[in-house]
């Protein structure tokens, strides 16, 4: 993604998030510049890779295949400096857009539409090669348990939420008539390094092409503390 695709949409999150008061901790205020001063008490946040995540999971057209999140609180199962067990996240999911078909081997989630239209979900269990099953999927969305067809599509209007178990394959979307929808998840932990699992091969982080400078850095781009 070039760099001044990424600056846009972090504005954009960022304008949506005002429009709906929903405040931000400071740390997602700071310039590039500001983050070379910061020293070792902000490592929880690079640790844990807190902040700002723009990806078009490598395939270059964010539009169409692309996600937007906000990791605001985390933990590290494999650092035991972190004992936190939970995660928070704020998402923006613009209309048109996917987030491709993955599961998660360890963590469970809950997914929330805060505000702003309809997000839709397609469901699957994994089979035992971690390919599509045609069981049938449980569904457990806001204290009700049903079961629906492999594939089928479950939407969520704001104040909605759908639980989601590890080994159960998940592409969300926003049909093209809906406005943007900021979608919030409380999950256990996060580890997007090696906890995510892609129906077909695609990377978790952009490839950034600068042709401008930053405006926010990205989780992973955070300088090494210091002092």
């Amino acid at each position: 993604m070039k760099r001044s695709e990424i600056n846009a949409v972090i504005k954009r999150f960022e304008t949506l998030l005002a429009e709906h008061r929903f405040e931000l901790p400071p740390f997602l205020a700071l310039t590039p510049a500001e983050w070379q001063t910061k020293g070792s008490e902000y490592d929880e946040i690079r640790d844990n890779q807190l902040g700002w995540d723009v990806t078009d999971y490598g395939m270059g057209n964010y539009r169409k295949l692309g996600l937007a999140l906000i990791t605001l609180r985390n933990g590290n199962t494999r650092n035991p400096k972190y004992t936190k067990s939970y995660a928070e996240k704020i998402m923006l999911l613009e209309p048109g857009q996917v987030s491709p078909m993955h599961f998660h081997w360890n963590k469970m989630e809950d997914i929330i539409n805060r505000g702003g239209g309809t997000v839709s979900f397609r469901l699957y269990n994994a089979d035992e090669n971690d390919g599509l099953a045609a069981t049938d999927v449980p569904v457990y969305r806001d204290g009700l348990c049903y079961t629906v067809p492999a594939g089928s599509v479950v939407s969520l209007k704001p104040g909605e939420s759908l639980t989601l178990y590890p080994r159960c394959y998940h592409e969300f979307f926003v049909p093209e008539e809906s406005g943007p929808v900021l979608i919030g998840e409380v999950s256990m932990c996060n580890d997007d390094n090696t906890d995510n699992r892609f129906y077909e091969p695609l990377g978790r982080f952009p490839t950034v092409e600068e042709d401008e400078p930053a405006y926010r850095l990205l989780c992973t781009e955070y300088p090494k503390a210091a002092r």
